[in-house]
């Protein structure tokens, strides 16, 4: 059976209630585990963000390799006629995460929940207090590393384009971070040329963690100085808070792609170039 849930990237919440259920839909929850079993969309399987990131010594937050991708598939019994739709409890950042690492091994039938379980509560939808059960998946999809720097850019490739002055950069982080103000490496500060955009700004706190208008997030960002129609890289501490910026940038029809050694790399290798304080833009 190949379902045809007509789901964009992004879908709200009254979109996926009509197919809780269905055989060839994974909903995937990477709320708090406290979170999920307090309650969760009824069908929602648990995943816990550390399946989502390889560590090494000085970075936290990269892609896993072949095996970890395949063990997150086997984990998830994702078919290639499956759909996956992802949400949590903190305004999609370890959703989109999950999202972007299921891009890079070839996988992209995949939905954001806007606004999580925040969103899904607040519209008054059942809920479950019971570990989901789901049936294995006769075929599951096969990881494909070939298409991944279509979205992720290594830490040499990334250095040669500051050499060059041709990348577009983005750090969401918070401002402090950003400025060097806040050390969370080695060295604080941020990547030469990176203009600074929070990540949680896109996200309205008065409507349930929700996306603010696409149209406003547009907007805000072109007056950071950031040029839309040029392909960007998007970084933070460790490509989890980026998880969202970067479905963000997706549903902008932006050309994104993540910097998954994220700060915990660049800023805790000693040769990498820093700027500390506020750019002059």
């Amino acid at each position: 059976m190949t379902p045809d849930f007509n789901f964009g990237l992004l879908i709200e919440a009254e979109e996926l209630l009509p197919q809780l259920g269905h055989p060839k839909l994974r909903i995937v929850d990477l709320s708090r585990e406290s979170v999920y079993q307090q309650l969760h969309i009824p069908h929602a399987l648990h995943l816990k963000p550390k399946l989502l990131v390889r560590h090494e010594e000085q970075a936290s937050g990269l892609l896993p390799d072949e095996l970890g991708l395949q063990a997150l598939i086997e984990y998830l019994q994702i078919s290639p006629e499956h759909h996956v739709v992802a949400y949590d409890d903190e305004g999609g950042a370890w959703a989109g995460r999950l999202l972007w690492n299921l891009h890079c091994l070839g996988f992209e039938q995949t939905s954001l929940l806007n606004g999580g379980i925040h969103g899904w509560l607040a519209a008054g939808l059942p809920t479950s207090s019971e570990q989901a059960v789901i049936k294995a998946a006769d075929t599951l999809v096969q990881v494909d590393l070939g298409q991944s720097e279509k979205y992720r850019v290594k830490y040499d490739l990334l250095r040669q384009m500051i050499k060059e002055d041709s990348a577009q950069l983005w750090d969401c982080r918070t401002f402090d971070e950003y400025t060097g103000l806040r050390l969370a490496a080695r060295r604080g500060g941020h990547i030469p040329g990176a203009r600074h955009f929070e990540w949680s700004t896109a996200l309205d706190r008065q409507n349930h963690l929700k996306l603010h208008p696409l149209e406003r997030t547009r907007q805000n960002l072109q007056n950071a100085g950031f040029q839309l129609d040029q392909p960007v890289v998007v970084y933070c501490q460790s490509h989890h808070r980026s998880g969202l910026a970067y479905i963000l940038g997706r549903l902008l029809d932006w050309e994104i792609q993540a910097y998954d050694g994220a700060w915990s790399e660049w800023g805790n290798r000693l040769d990498s170039p820093i700027i500390t304080g506020e750019l002059p833009f």
